[in-house]
């Protein structure tokens, strides 16, 4: 059985028949050496954009299927039954099956909040949609492996559900724009109306527009990951983000914030880095940074909360980030 799923594992997520294919294409098609520093190029770069394109299509329509059921209103009303500690864990947990990256989860947060839900229950949303979501765990695992996979989902939705639930500790109902408060709310939820055929052409149309927004950061993403892993000299990236040293985690959480890209475009720097010898906890930090915290997002939200609100959200979301890559870090044994 345990054979099995290692050959499933292979073939289905880090398509094994795939790297095999490209290596003929690099060694026959172009005449280069897989091995050497172009032919490596080529074929990380065709291999992981190939490779991404197919599991984010699957995933999103899947997911996207899934999440025809979860209309906003829907899970607004979801969300309105519950309070405490239980309404911020359901509201992480319906973030992962929104796959939005953090620019596109604000309107939601906007309606959220001006339906009433409590601030807690809208954070840890907002943390947590481009944080963590279904899609990431396959990827993840596809890339390096189920346990580290499993333990960045588990990990994300502790960061939402406990930064959230200190957000709303804090009282800070005030620190929200008044025209948030204003929004109209709709009622109506046609979740009844909606044939499987509409659900198809959802999940498909999905598929399309995600593909459409990620797919220059995928290209951009993979770039990077073959430069890293083919021509930046492995003892530059040690010195500067080695297991070794202290600062890693908070080094490549200052790269991440600037940038802005899915976490479909921040995998493949992610492999490139842990295979340059970057402890796990630095490269998932960059990854975390770059999903929950990019500048553009935080201009964005800068727009519907004001400046003091702003800045707890992100101390709590940067300190918990860094934490957590510490933590990655001290305990990469336990995932090899």
């Amino acid at each position: 059985m345990g054979d099995v799923f290692v050959w499933l594992n292979d073939q289905l997520l880090r398509m094994q028949w795939l790297s095999d294919l490209v290596t003929l294409l690099v060694r026959d098609g172009f005449g280069l050496d897989p091995a050497s520093q172009i032919g490596g190029s080529i074929h990380f770069f065709i291999y992981d954009v190939i490779k991404i394109f197919i599991l984010l299509s699957v995933l999103i329509f899947a997911i996207s299927y899934v999440q025809s059921y979860f209309p906003p209103e829907r899970t607004r009303r979801i969300l309105g039954q519950r309070s405490g500690l239980g309404a911020n864990i359901l509201a992480a947990l319906l973030g992962t099956i929104t796959p939005f990256c953090s620019c596109s989860s604000i309107p939601l947060f906007i309606g959220f909040t001006s339906a009433g839900l409590p601030l807690a229950v809208t954070f840890s949303f907002l943390i947590s949609s481009p944080l963590v979501d279904l899609a990431s765990v396959i990827l993840l695992a596809s890339i390096f492996n189920w346990s580290i996979a499993l333990a960045y989902v588990t990990i994300g939705l502790v960061l939402a559900v406990l930064g959230g639930t200190l957000i709303g500790r804090l009282k800070m109902e005030d620190q929200v724009e008044a025209f948030v408060y204003q929004s109209p709310v709709s009622d109506h939820d046609n979740d009844g109306a909606i044939s499987l055929r509409e659900r198809l052409a959802f999940a498909a149309g999905q598929v399309m527009d995600i593909a459409h927004r990620v797919w220059l950061y995928v290209l951009i993403g993979v770039g990077i990951g073959a430069a890293i892993h083919n021509w930046i000299p492995e003892a530059f990236i040690s010195a500067l983000l080695g297991q070794d040293k202290w600062w890693s985690v908070l080094v490549a959480t200052l790269v991440g914030v600037p940038m802005y890209a899915d976490i479909f475009g921040t995998l493949p720097i992610a492999e490139a880095l842990v295979q340059k010898c970057v402890g796990l906890g630095t490269a998932l930090t960059f990854m975390m940074a770059v999903t929950a915290l990019s500048l553009p997002s935080m201009i964005m939200l800068k727009r519907v909360v004001k400046p003091r609100l702003l800045a707890v959200f992100i101390g709590i979301v940067t300190a918990g980030i860094i934490l957590i890559g510490y933590i990655f870090n001290a305990t990469a044994h336990l995932f090899v």
